[in-house]
């Protein structure tokens, strides 16, 4: 069990494991595709997902998944898009690349679904892109900033979410000119996740002149940062940056704080805040985490109040988060671009008319996409963990920690 960010009340895993079963259990031959138009039946247009599920980035996986599931909950309450009703099978990959291509080889060849969406993570998502970019299937939605989904020749990849590189350019901005830190280290994974934020901290860095102080690293879907500690402690940095999962950076951040380091503690928003929260108890207050869409509790953004309502049909009282906030704005994008087409909904007029109508207000949250242009949003927020769990804005020096 965990709690959200605001410590609502814990959900039970078996919740979450029915509607998975529900999920993956469609109908007998409810779609029903022909050659031209996967994942579009009588009635139905299937999508997939490959994410963790189990493991040390399980929460990130599921909470994408109730949110992508809230928006298509909503929209088939009220007939679905042009009476099709929208379907998603999940597979769990772990946090894995190998698995993470088995899965997304079987729901393109065998579950032939129309479109990806929502994977999560950088390493499995560089494992998945070229079997969905070789097979014409938009990829929608994924939890990463990683530079080379922003690829302008990447045209069946649909990106959400601000990158790697602005969020950290955003954190480095902040800690230099409002909280006048200059002995800057990171912390990263050792992977493709890792190695994308941590070029992006080098770069925001050099053009300000400087550079890390030091650095640890630690290997994926392990909490083994200890030695990563020691390592970043003989820098005597100010300020920490780290790129991780929520169970390695929740585990350093409470030995960082045993120790006895006072640095300014920065998470990019990959971390999950609620999982986070969750994981590191009090040790947590300061730390200050990047995000990518609004804050999820403040229901004055019409794009947040909808996924409050939609959350709340689906699973009644049960946490809210960034994640699935971020899940209900991939799925509302894609319920979008589909209303917008004009004839069949197939792969290749969705893409198209992503381009051609390229501007999307969803709720007041304004995506845009333009040929050569396959990202919607350029926007990072920072937030900060206060005392007893909450989540503030960072938005000036007073809030700051």
């Amino acid at each position: 069990m965990r709690r959200g960010a605001t410590g609502g009340r814990t959900r039970p895993t078996l919740f979450a494991i029915a509607l998975l079963a529900a999920a993956l259990l469609l109908p007998a031959g409810a779609v029903r595709a022909d050659e031209d138009t996967p994942g579009v039946g009588d009635g139905v247009i299937l999508f997939g997902q490959s994410a963790a599920l189990t493991g040390p980035a399980a929460a990130l996986g599921e909470d994408m998944r109730r949110g992508i599931l809230a928006a298509f909950d909503e929209v088939n309450r009220a007939g679905g898009v042009d009476g099709r009703r929208l379907e998603l099978i999940s597979y769990d990959d772990r946090y894995e690349p190998e698995t993470a291509i088995e899965n997304t080889q079987r729901l393109i060849e065998e579950d032939r679904v129309f479109a990806l969406i929502g994977p999560v993570g950088t390493p499995t998502s560089m494992a998945a892109e070229p079997i969905a970019t070789a097979g014409n299937v938009p990829l929608i939605g994924a939890f990463t900033g990683a530079e080379f989904l922003r690829n302008p020749e990447l045209r069946t990849v649909v990106n959400l979410r601000a990158s790697y590189f602005q969020e950290t350019e955003s954190i480095v901005e902040w800690l230099t000119r409002s909280r006048g830190a200059d002995r800057i280290a990171i912390l990263y994974q050792d992977d493709s996740y890792g190695r994308a934020g941590r070029n992006g901290v080098i770069r925001a860095l050099e053009r300000r002149g400087l550079q890390t102080v030091s650095e640890g690293v630690y290997p994926r879907n392990t909490v083994a940062v200890k030695r990563a500690l020691l390592s970043i402690a003989r820098g005597d940095p100010d300020a920490i940056v780290i790129v991780g999962a929520y169970q390695p950076s929740a585990e350093f951040i409470k030995w960082a704080r045993k120790l006895g380091i006072e640095a300014i503690i920065v998470n990019v928003s990959f971390v999950g805040t609620g999982a986070l929260l969750d994981t590191v108890g009090d040790a947590g207050v300061g730390t200050v985490i990047s995000q990518v869409v609004p804050t999820p509790f403040d229901a004055s953004l019409p794009l947040v109040a909808e996924y409050q309502a939609a959350m709340k049909a689906l699973y009644g009282d049960e946490p809210l988060g960034f994640v699935s906030l971020e899940g209900y704005l991939a799925a509302r994008l894609t319920i979008a671009v589909l209303d917008s087409i004009d004839g069949p909904p197939t792969r290749a007029a969705f893409l198209a008319t992503l381009d051609e109508v390229g501007r999307f207000d969803i709720g007041g949250f304004p995506l845009a996409f333009a040929p050569g242009d396959n990202q919607g949003s350029d926007r990072v927020f920072l937030t900060v963990i206060g005392p007893g769990g909450g989540i503030r804005p960072v938005d000036d020096d007073a809030a700051a920690p």
